[in-house]
């Protein structure tokens, strides 16, 4: 029953919040936003604690006001993907304004296929839908959801968007798939900075021991593929901004672990910058560094710490 009543809850946030005027509806998930925040439920509190190891010199006051535009930041991800669907093109390219996107071209035109990688930052999404009007389709994978109906939902909006969208888990030959496009020369982009597995890459994030997916590194490593890692953010403007950093190098040396190790905290490095600067748009409600983490049920005493909680809509390739 509460899987029915949340698949319906998304269902009719789709086709609801989509017919509203955008006024009425920025206002409405900031309102939500704001009625969240000041709750200070579960998922509060834990974003609350996240963004404290960013911003450790933050008074309480700051802190608290931090974390209320990061609730804001969330629900307008939810907001601008509800309405997507009825965006057309010149509303999609109009609405990211990516810096250094000649690096994705130049990848691009080099032929030997491309992974993007981002952190659970801005919007997404919309960065995927401007990458398929702008320049070309691309492949990603979606976290399997409960119910199916649910997951249906994601995989439909996704896919109306221009993506090629495959499963995370229970998918046959997943990342076979992923390497054969980008051997083909194609375009890979993966929401990878939390492990959903508990045996990711550990790294060092913003300081910290964190664990992140082997997925975009170990694909790049295989395929030969360019490892280009975005972080994206807002700046009080209807537009989206977001960065393409430079190519991760894979190293010389070393077997395929340790060359995946290396450009995973590579990536860790880019994206802790990412987030250090624009901590309000990083929507990570749920236990991140390992420290945070419970252990396993049965594996106490090895301090064998649980994966993460998962959240609807987010993804990442291991």
């Amino acid at each position: 029953m509460r899987e029915q009543l949340g698949d319906t809850a998304y269902a009719a946030g789709w086709a609801l919040v989509k017919r509203l005027p955008e006024p009425v509806a920025v206002r409405l998930f900031d309102g939500i936003a704001d009625f969240v925040w000041r709750r200070r439920g579960k998922s509060v509190l834990r974003l609350e604690a996240n963004l404290r190891r960013v911003r450790p010199d933050a008074s309480p006051a700051e802190l608290a006001e931090l974390t209320r535009a990061g609730m804001r930041g969330y629900m307008r991800y939810w907001c601008e993907s509800f309405r997507m669907s009825t965006w057309g093109r010149e509303r999609i390219a109009a609405s990211f304004a990516p810096e250094h996107v000649d690096r994705l071209d130049e990848a691009l035109a080099a032929g030997r296929g491309v992974v993007l990688a981002l952190p659970h930052m801005g919007n997404w999404d919309l960065a995927g839908a401007w990458v398929v009007v702008t320049r070309v389709p691309f492949t990603t994978v979606a976290e399997r959801l409960k119910p199916e109906k649910l997951f249906d939902r994601f995989v439909a909006y996704r896919e109306g968007l221009g993506m090629e969208v495959l499963p995370l888990t229970g998918g046959a030959g997943t990342l076979g798939t992923l390497a054969k496009r980008l051997r083909a020369g194609g375009l890979v982009c993966l929401v990878g900075d939390r492990d959903l597995s508990a045996s990711g890459v550990p790294v060092d994030f913003l300081g910290e021991p964190a664990r992140m997916p082997a997925g975009p590194a170990a694909l790049a490593v295989q395929t030969g593929a360019a490892l280009l890692p975005v972080t994206l953010w807002y700046d009080g403007t209807p537009v989206m901004k977001g960065r393409v950093h430079e190519p991760v190098p894979q190293p010389e040396d070393g077997d395929k672990r340790a060359k995946v190790a290396a450009m995973t905290q590579a990536m860790a490095t880019v994206w802790g910058e990412g987030v250090r600067e624009h901590p309000q748009d990083w929507h990570m409600l749920q236990r991140f560094w390992l420290a945070d983490l419970e252990p396993r049920p049965g594996s106490a005493a090895a301090g064998a710490p649980a994966a993460p909680e998962a959240e609807p809509g987010t993804e990442a390739a291991r």
